[in-house]
């Protein structure tokens, strides 16, 4: 048991006597270690009659135990200096210009998305949003969208399946029923509105969508705003106010002209494509507005929801007419703040958004102006 007194004894000396964090844990090895000399006891127990082993175990392990709670005392002692030195070493210096600090901006999707949230609410319309992982009912059939229309090929829509829910049967992610999909377009957003808000209903609803393109005006994930109105009553007169409300107040000018002309959508009968007018300055660039305008740019497209749309949402269309239009938020962005490629959107390059962005508090008002 002497031997025991001399290893304890010089063991704490070694513990008191660590300066550093790399010094506690050479002792610790040295202590509790594989070749330490206390692990050279324990293989001793072996050897041992019962009498002795239940005589001398329960010291050695004691001695285990009192130095392994010795380097951990010493070693958090050691730990809270060495913070105590850094703390004292690294100082943050809040005399520096707020130019050289961290800087954030709001990116110009954001922009829009807010300023079209202002103009619509002015105009009596809530924000309605939806999942973008759609089924297929409600982003195609609810829609009027035929199994043989263009737009479900798998060439321009992402589908998309959860293994679980296939259970290895891979047939079912082709079956109507069960597939699903990113969404195409934020229309769902007014399927799923009209299932559960009773008309009348007065709604936008941007949000991301994605399609499979990619060149310098799409990708294949951009941003939409879809409105819907539903109510007793309604036709194309109320549409084309609206619009007419919006893209003026938008893009900040009362000379703006626009041109409805008839086009197809699945989900609204008549539909029409609108147009802006734009004028050019010296330089040849397009400038929205003017009343003689020099050409037309198609914006977005519009018309009034199709009676079948109507149907598959549990209204009467006898009883509910309503109205709806689309248009991408990335190409609003674009027309107003003079963007020439959709690309940069989503590259993430600082340059591009310093160049671009906007400040945190340019909030947009109708009293103060929805731009910055």
């Amino acid at each position: 048991m002497s031997d025991l007194e001399a290893i304890r004894s010089a063991l704490l000396a070694d513990c008191a006597a660590a300066d550093s964090l790399d010094a506690i844990e050479a002792v610790r090895v040295k202590a509790l270690g594989k070749q330490s000399a206390i692990a050279a006891l324990m293989k001793t127990l072996g050897a041992m009659s019962p009498e002795e082993r239940q005589a001398k175990a329960p010291r050695i392990q004691g001695l285990r135990g009192e130095i392994a709670d010795a380097v951990a005392s010493r070693k958090a002692v050691l730990e809270a200096r060495a913070l105590d030195a850094r703390l004292a070493s690294e100082r943050l210096d809040m005399s520096l210009p707020v130019s050289a600090g961290p800087q954030g901006s709001i990116h110009p999707v954001s922009q829009v998305m807010d300023e079209l949230a202002e103009i619509f609410a002015d105009l009596g319309f809530a924000v309605a949003t939806g999942p973008e992982i759609e089924d297929d009912w409600h982003n195609f059939t609810a829609l009027n969208i035929p199994e043989t229309h263009p737009a479900r090929a798998m060439h321009d829509t992402f589908y998309l399946n959860d293994p679980a829910e296939i259970g290895g049967d891979w047939a079912k992610l082709f079956r109507a029923d069960t597939r699903k999909v990113l969404r195409t377009h934020t229309s769902p957003v007014q399927i799923r509105t009209m299932l559960q808000t009773p008309p009348p209903i007065r709604i936008i609803a941007p949000g991301r969508t994605y399609r499979s393109d990619s060149d310098a005006t799409h990708t294949p994930m951009f941003h939409q705003v879809e409105g819907l109105v539903i109510d007793r009553g309604i036709h194309m007169g109320h549409l084309k106010w609206t619009l007419e409300t919006f893209v003026k107040a938008f893009f900040e000018r009362d000379d703006i002209v626009l041109r409805l002309r008839p086009s197809y959508f699945p989900f609204t009968e008549p539909s029409a494509e609108v147009d802006v007018g734009y004028t050019r300055d010296k330089s040849g660039r397009r400038i929205i507005g003017g009343a003689e305008p020099d050409g037309w740019m198609e914006i977005l497209g519009s018309g009034m929801v199709h009676p079948k749309v109507i149907a598959a949402c549990g209204l009467d269309p006898a009883e509910w007419q309503g109205f709806a239009f689309g248009c991408g938020i990335d190409r609003l962005a674009m027309l107003k703040y003079g963007m020439d490629d959709l690309r940069a959107f989503f590259d993430g390059d600082l340059r591009w958004l310093r160049h671009y962005g906007f400040h945190s508090l340019d909030i947009p008002t109708l009293s103060g102006g929805v731009g910055a």
